[in-house]
């Protein structure tokens, strides 16, 4: 701790200089480092004074006291900051507790989430399927689950269910190379090759009808 003198003051600048005999150079003193006293400080005050070096690699003097000056009282803002912050302070068995807590919550939510949509989506599959089930089973022809179907059911059953007829086909006969009409068996036969079959010698007169002198037919 240095002693000596306010050798300046520039009230209107708020800073000074310090004269000690323990120095050698005049030391800079700020306003900031007096608040705490219960006056402003004047020339020729006896300043107590501690010396840091600035960044700058000027020296500036802190800790600061004016002789014979009270100092202000200041609230112990120290303590209150403390007693804040303890009281603010989770319980430590609670920090921990917390968290865990909540992701167990949040875990149970999620997964009954899950399983309310998984039971949603099977409902649903089911009422579809059985659905389905209904429709197909409607749409079936009233003769087929009948053991037994009656005259009247199969005269009308052409108009019933049209679409249900297969046409019989006509087209019972292959050309196999055979060309006169000694070798058909039928005149529709012969009908036949004259008309999808080559090289035939069944119509002599390109009439359309073959094997006319054919006495079989």
């Amino acid at each position: 701790m240095h002693k000596g003198l306010l050798k300046s003051w520039k009230s209107d600048k708020g800073f000074g200089f310090i004269k000690s005999d323990t120095l050698e150079h005049d030391t800079f003193i700020h306003i900031s480092a007096l608040k705490h006293m219960s006056r402003k400080p004047k020339v020729s005050d006896t300043i107590y004074f501690e010396v840091a070096t600035q960044p700058d690699g000027k020296t500036k003097a802190i800790n600061c006291r004016i002789e014979g000056v009270a100092e202000l009282k200041v609230p112990n803002q120290t303590a209150n900051a403390t007693f804040n912050k303890t009281a603010n302070a989770p319980h430590p068995n609670t920090s921990h507790n917390k968290p865990h807590r909540i992701a167990k919550s949040n875990f149970a939510s999620s997964f009954l989430g899950k399983v309310a949509s998984i039971g949603l989506i099977a409902a649903l599959c089911l009422y579809a399927f059985n659905k389905y089930n209904t429709h197909s089973s409607s749409q079936t022809p009233i003769l087929l689950n009948n053991d037994l179907a009656t005259n009247d059911d199969l005269a009308t059953f052409d108009e019933k269910y049209p679409k249900l007829i297969i046409p019989k086909s006509t087209q019972t006969f292959t050309c196999d190379g055979r060309q006169h009409c000694s070798q058909m068996n039928s005149r529709a036969e012969a009908v036949f090759f004259i008309n999808n079959c080559p090289n035939t010698k069944m119509d002599g007169d390109n009439d359309g009808d073959p094997c006319e002198r054919d006495t079989r037919f």
